[in-house]
């Protein structure tokens, strides 16, 4: 049996990442700027998105009901 090699790690701009949460990428950068949002990394001056990151952090917001307890972190308005 082969050994199977894990794929890379898939990286986003903040543009791509915002399409692939269905949010703006400015509200990426307000998530940025108050360190509510996704783990982010600069690669080159450049703001990237793991994939993986992304998922985690639309995760945290998984609820079952209206009901459920607690919330994720909201953009906070200057």
């Amino acid at each position: 049996m082969s050994e199977m090699t894990p794929l890379p790690t898939r990286f986003l701009r903040t543009r791509e990442a915002g399409d692939f949460l269905g949010l703006s990428g400015r509200t990426l950068e307000k998530h940025r700027t108050f360190g509510t949002g996704p783990t982010f990394r600069k690669i080159g001056g450049r703001v990237v998105y793991a994939v993986s990151d992304l998922q985690a952090w639309a995760d945290l917001g998984a609820k079952s009901s209206t009901a459920d307890p607690g919330r994720t972190r909201p953009a906070l308005r200057p």
